[in-house]
């Protein structure tokens, strides 16, 4: 059924980390408005939607960093997702089959469930996409031994696999209330 269809195709982790470990700086949210596909300028919420940078304090002042913090991801593997698009559309080209359009959603909805489940954790009390805070994402996952890959669409691999990536913590009450 769709239950197994999900869970086939993501999979979640939620890792308790030493707020020692996080690089962050304000260059870091300003890679929103890095061009891609369709979007020369970047992202098109950058400076607009709220939640988005540049206007939000960095990472260490949402949360007290004298606590751990809660790496919270989601595993997409999109290498095996476009393998059946590409079954299914025989015409696409690999950007079509890697459209986030087709699978995001989907992959969201796991990771909204994973977060809401990190919340009941103690030593929880928010969590943010840490990108929009400053984070150094790209390092944050290598201490799992993930490394990104940013080339979008990637080479085309059933191996291939993306994520979103949340931080939790307890909320910084000195500097900023979330």
């Amino acid at each position: 059924g769709m239950f197994y269809k999900l869970f086939y195709i993501c999979f979640f982790m939620i890792e308790k980390v030493d707020s020692e470990i996080i690089i962050y700086d304000k260059m870091f949210q300003g890679l929103c408005k890095k061009p891609y596909y369709g979007h020369r300028k970047g992202c098109p919420n950058f400076d607009k939607k709220e939640g988005c940078p540049p206007g939000l304090p960095l990472i260490n002042e949402v949360f007290d960093f004298e606590n751990d913090l809660f790496v919270i991801y989601t595993e997409h593997l999109v290498g095996e997702f476009a393998s059946r698009m590409r079954e299914k559309h025989q015409e696409w080209n690999d950007r079509q089959c890697y459209n986030p359009r087709y699978w995001q959603g989907t992959a969201r909805k796991i990771h909204k469930a994973e977060r809401e489940i990190a919340l009941k954790l103690d030593g929880v009390e928010n969590i943010v996409w840490p990108e929009n805070h400053g984070v150094n994402v790209s390092e944050l996952m290598l201490n799992f031994g993930i490394e990104l890959n940013w080339k979008w669409p990637p080479e085309h691999n059933l191996e291939n696999i993306t994520y979103l990536v949340s931080l939790g913590g307890i909320i910084n009450l000195e500097s900023f209330i979330y």
